[in-house]
C-alpha cells in the first residue's frame, strides 16, 4: 500500500507541475534571448563596458553586434546579441537569430568554438586570453578593444555556463 501511495503522490506532483520546459539549444535564437537577459543582470557587463569606453565604439549605430556559433555545427553564426547604451548601462537590447548580414569588424564581434570548448569556458576552466592564445576561441572584431576589456569579456564567456543550453542538437540556421 505504501508503494502505491508513493507512486500516486509522484504522479499527482508531476501532473500539478505540468510539463518540464526543455532547455534551448546552445547558440540558438532562444538561447541568445536567454543570454541577453542574463547579460542585463551582470553588473560587470552592464557597468564596466561603459566605464572602459567599449560602448562608445558603435560606429554611430547606437549598438554593437555580437554573433556566436559552435564550429561543430557549421561555419556561420547562429545567434546574435545587440548591446546598446541605455540609461548609462551597456544593455542587451536584442538576443535571437542572426539578423545582421554584414558586421562591422571595427566595432562588432564574431566568436566561435567547438561545443566542448564553449562548455569549458562557460565553466570558467580558463579565460578569454588562454582561449584565444591556444585557438580554442576563434574571434573576429576589434582585437585591441577586446584585449583592454578582458574582465568583462570573461563574464560574457561565463554566461555560456550560466544560461542553460543543450548540445545534443545543432541550432537551426
Amino acid at each position: 500500500m505504501k508503494i502505491c501511495s508513493a507512486s500516486l503522490a509522484v504522479a499527482l506532483a508531476a501532473a500539478i507541475a505540468g510539463p518540464v520546459a526543455a532547455q534551448p539549444v546552445l547558440m540558438s535564437a532562444d538561447w541568445a534571448q536567454a543570454a541577453c537577459e542574463a547579460w542585463n543582470r551582470d553588473a560587470v557587463l552592464t557597468d564596466k563596458l561603459v566605464e572602459s569606453g567599449w560602448m562608445k565604439n558603435d560606429k554611430g549605430r547606437g549598438y554593437k553586434v555580437m554573433q556566436v556559433f559552435r564550429t561543430d555545427c557549421g561555419a556561420r553564426p547562429t545567434a546574435e546579441m545587440r548591446i546598446a547604451l541605455k540609461g548609462g548601462k551597456a544593455l542587451c537590447v536584442y538576443g535571437g537569430k542572426v539578423e545582421t548580414a554584414q558586421i562591422d569588424a571595427g566595432a562588432d564581434y564574431v566568436m566561435s568554438a567547438t561545443s566542448a570548448r564553449w562548455g569549458e569556458m562557460g565553466r570558467g576552466e580558463y579565460g578569454p586570453m588562454k582561449a584565444m592564445m591556444f585557438g580554442r576561441l576563434e574571434f573576429a572584431g576589434p582585437k585591441m578593444e577586446a584585449m583592454s576589456n578582458m574582465g568583462p569579456f570573461e563574464n560574457f564567456l561565463l554566461l555560456v555556463g550560466k544560461v542553460p543550453g543543450g548540445t545534443q542538437a545543432c541550432p537551426a540556421m
